[in-house]
């Protein structure tokens, strides 16, 4: 007695069969990376003017109460950034359900510290001949008036080589860099993240292109170290080391630390 053969339905015409290698379910797929996107900057963007917005009333306030005017300063970018990235470890958590620092790449490299350090005093010593090279004015700004006394030199500098690299790096080569290196890779994201590194510093020194420029020139090598080591950290101390020259320059200028001759 022959078996009965099981029923198989015909294909239909036309149609060609799909190799069972390409058969993949949709959650075997690769994750995005970075898994956040345009959306996401957009949602950003809005939230960093709303922390600048509060961040500039927290040091009216402060800066009426207490003197000298540096403390208001300092409390508004305290404000600004704890708004903004408070913000955003809430939406990676709520939409993504993915931690903060791993997520924007704060780990360590195996690059020295000290390396990512000296990379950024170099940085500073490039740009400084690059923009004598372009004759960048060297007059007064508004960051230069709020360096009048050793207390405003002596604050502003401890947030410029703390504070500020690691927030701004946060903000550009953590989030900012990988979604535009995704979209148009790594030299295009290295730059197109350092122009509106460059502009967010245009204001404070009174409106100088040229001082944007040199800014964003900063902006790229700081890129290059993130897409180079995968670490928004070595990004973060290569800036340290960018704001930490002119300042001991400054100190010394302001009998804060002794003369080297």
């Amino acid at each position: 007695m022959t078996p009965e053969r099981p029923h198989i339905d015909p294909m239909p015409a036309g149609e060609t069969p799909v190799p069972a290698t390409l058969q993949q379910p949709a959650e075997n797929a690769p994750p995005r990376d970075p898994f956040w996107d345009y959306t996401d900057l957009a949602w950003f963007i809005g939230t960093a003017i709303a922390s600048i917005v509060a961040g500039s009333g927290v040091e009216l306030l402060v800066g009426a109460a207490i003197k000298p005017k540096i403390i208001g300063v300092a409390a508004g970018m305290v404000a600004l950034y704890a708004l903004l990235f408070g913000a955003l470890k809430m939406m990676f958590r709520v939409r993504y359900d993915r931690p903060f620092w791993n997520s924007l790449d704060w780990k360590p490299t195996r690059l020295p510290a000290m390396w990512a350090l000296l990379s950024g005093m170099v940085t500073a010593v490039v740009v400084q001949w690059a923009s004598a090279l372009i004759h960048t004015p060297t007059g007064e700004t508004p960051m230069t008036k709020l360096l009048d006394s050793r207390a405003d030199v002596v604050i502003m500098g401890t947030i410029g080589v703390t504070l500020a690299p690691v927030c701004e790096e946060l903000a550009f080569r953590g989030f900012l860099q990988p979604l535009l290196v995704r979209s148009v890779g790594a030299a295009g994201g290295v730059l197109l993240t350092a122009i509106p590194f460059g502009l967010l510093h245009f204001r404070e020194y009174g409106d100088s292109w040229r001082h944007a420029l040199i800014i964003a020139m900063a902006g790229a090598a700081f890129g290059w170290m993130r897409q180079a080591t995968g670490s928004t950290k070595a990004a973060a101390i290569m800036h340290a080391g960018f704001n930490l020259l002119p300042f001991i320059a400054l100190m010394t200028e302001k009998n804060i630390l002794p003369h080297p001759w």
